[in-house]
């Protein structure tokens, strides 16, 4: 099982009801499209061995015994498949008639599991022939077979089965098998098919994936469950973590290739998010009375069907990305409001170089101060030239300064830098660290002078993915009064930016072309002379990497804690057409070495406002020594090259 990923499946054969035969067949070329897919584990609907709506006839001892027939013929026909089984059916123990799942492998039944609410309600009577299991321990039934309670666990991962009504109830039977260990819940569900409910099924799927930190597999039933008085749809669900994976489309057709829904579910990923959340397992933890069923075996390494976005701090859909965006501006400008009250200051020191992190500083203190009631002209925008700034970059922050009303100073730091040079004994003909660094400490040195003869404060501009490469001058736009973009990596910073153009678009088209212009404009400190023809010459993206990559191996690794290896391969199939393997590996070792020698910039960085999951904040979220060895991360990087 290569970097923790499994393949799992939710099938909704045709069936007949009443027809157990017919249903095992049809289950069985389910179970083994599942296994030809390298499937770990299937699951089927509820009671799908007989159907779903068989009514009265489930009190017929001819139908209960062909069911349980009809289970071992389906045991016998897949004892060649390596995978995982989980069918439905109605099982009689003692003078009790339950509703249960079956958990098949190999041949084997490992276990029944019995639904433990049954509905009673509107167009559901189950109570006339189930009985609700109430707990007793896990016993084993004249068929030795092991029938309650239990979490499956085969080494490669855990897992536990509810039914259908098991998820709608309140306290549903999930919550204490993911406390007992189950990584992944499969549900066998009959859910008829009414108006506004598929949304419904949807939401609570995705949110008791959530709630349980685990993968939630829902398997529905289809075509041939009767239409007497109801209809069913085939709505299957695969949820990973409160994301919804895979969804099957609703009243698919009689289809062999429509009737199996596939996912490739990260485990590493669950077993990350409940490591840092201490308050997942709770006091039930091993007190629960779960049981746990064991057995062997080994699921061959899948070529993953799985897509991974290209850039994981920024949503996909155009809906969701302008509403994440206003978010993100409302906490940023709430954060810095906030400050600004606190310590009863009315004016505030951006420094403006025309790039994306000091245009989104300065948006953030736009909104702040309106949400204060402050005269704009108390945001002082200060634009200093130096040896590599480009007329480009000048005229954009002039613009937008002008444009949003602030106050703008023009501050140049030629003739300072070049008394420093003297004074240190550096020649400006060496374009080293010492010539960029000068200017970057000169120009922050200003912006601390101002706001102290202002009264106010310096916004910080630098962002997340410059934190985490350690790209800034120690001490120089390293250091502020107030860092509002300290958590928006940069692939965000351009969408929040570009949104801002959007917004101002009507009312201020100058505002909203020189925004656009901005975020078009190449990432650059601008530190060394620009081209002849007055172009930026320094481009940081060439020095450092492209920052949607670093972006990429940022999030992985802080977020879950995931291996370089694994976030490598699948930054390969992120990135699969525009860069090659010794690219990607080539900027992942760059993003290790300086993600470790750089920490000693992240341990003193200044206050900010903190608006993802991903934060390198020291007070925070992100405790690291300075001096930590990071060889076992590049010998792990290393084993990709086999």
């Amino acid at each position: 099982m290569l970097d923790g990923f499994i393949r799992v499946a939710a099938a909704s054969p045709a069936v007949k009801v009443g027809d157990v035969d017919y249903n095992v067949a049809q289950t069985v070329l389910c179970a083994k499209k599942a296994a030809e897919n390298d499937c770990a584990a299937v699951v089927f609907p509820e009671l799908g061995l007989t159907g779903y709506t068989c009514g009265d006839l489930f009190l017929q001892n001819a139908l209960l015994d062909k069911a349980i027939n009809g289970l071992f013929d389906l045991a016998e026909q897949t004892e060649d498949l390596n995978t995982i089984i989980i069918v439905g059916l109605p099982y009689q123990l003692g003078d009790k008639l339950y509703n249960v799942a079956a958990v098949i492998h190999q041949g084997d039944i490992l276990g029944l599991v019995p639904k433990q609410n049954i509905p009673n309600h509107s167009e559901f009577y189950e109570l006339r022939h189930f009985t609700p299991y109430i707990d007793e321990g896990v016993i084993m039934t004249n068929d030795e077979i092991c029938f309650g309670r239990a979490v499956f666990n085969c080494g490669e991962f855990s897992f536990a089965v509810e039914i259908c009504e098991d998820l709608w109830v309140a306290s549903s039977p999930s919550v204490e098998y993911v406390q007992s260990g189950a990584q992944v819940i499969f549900n066998l569900s009959c859910s008829d098919e009414i108006i506004g409910k598929a949304k419904f099924r949807r939401d609570l799927v995705k949110m008791q994936s959530a709630k349980l930190m685990a993968a939630y597999v829902y398997a529905d039933s289809g075509l041939g469950e009767s239409t007497q008085d109801l209809v069913f749809a085939g709505h299957n669900i695969i949820a990973e973590n409160g994301k919804i994976i895979a969804e099957s489309k609703r009243f698919a057709n009689d289809d062999e290739d429509e009737a199996v829904l596939y996912a490739d579910i990260d485990l590493d990923r669950i077993d990350a998010d409940r490591r840092r959340s201490n308050t997942f397992y709770g006091v039930l933890d091993g007190c629960n009375g779960v049981d746990i069923i064991e057995f062997d075996t080994e699921f061959p390494d899948i070529k993953l069907n799985r897509k991974f976005s290209k850039t994981p701090f920024v949503p996909s859909a155009k809906g969701d990305l302008e509403q994440r965006c206003e978010d993100i501006l409302n906490m940023q400008a709430a954060g810095l409001y906030t400050r600004l009250k606190a310590i009863g200051s009315k004016k505030a020191v951006i420094g403006l170089s025309g790039g994306l992190d000091s245009t989104l500083a300065l948006i953030v203190t736009i909104h702040a101060f309106d949400k204060l009631g402050l005269d704009r002209k108390n945001i002082i925008g200060i634009t200093m030239p130096g040896f590599g700034t480009t007329s480009r970059t000048k005229n954009n922050s002039i613009n937008i300064a002008e444009e949003y009303g602030c106050t703008l100073r023009e501050i140049s730091i030629s003739d300072a830098v070049t008394q420093h040079f003297k004074d240190i004994g550096h020649d400006p003909e060496v374009r080293d660290i010492t010539y960029e660094n000068s200017q970057a400490r000169e120009r922050t040195q200003i912006l601390m002078d101002v706001a102290n003869q202002e009264g106010g404060i310096v916004i910080g501009t630098g962002d997340l993915s410059e934190l985490a490469l350690g790209w800034a001058t120690y001490n120089g736009d390293h250091m502020s009064m107030y860092g509002v973009n300290c958590s928006i990596p940069k692939t965000l910073v351009r969408y929040l930016v570009y949104y801002e153009s959007t917004r101002t678009a009507d009312g201020n088209p100058t505002l909203s072309k020189a925004l656009a212009d901005i975020v078009a404009t190449p990432v650059s400190p601008e530190l060394l002379p620009p081209t002849e023809d007055g172009k930026i010459s320094q481009k940081t993206e060439e020095t450092v990497g492209p920052y949607e990559l670093h972006d990429f191996f940022l999030y992985y690794m802080i977020r879950y804690g995931f291996t370089p290896s694994k976030i490598y391969r699948m930054a390969l199939a992120a990135f699969e057409g525009e860069y090659d393997a010794d690219t990607i590996y080539k900027w992942e070792e760059t993003f290790l070495r300086r993600f470790f020698t750089q920490q000693f910039k992240r341990s003193c960085v200044p206050d900010g406002p903190k608006v993802g999951t991903v934060s390198l904040s020291p007070r925070g979220d992100w405790r690291m020594p300075s001096d930590a060895k990071y060889a076992l991360w590049m010998e792990d990087l290393e084993s990709v090259k086999g």
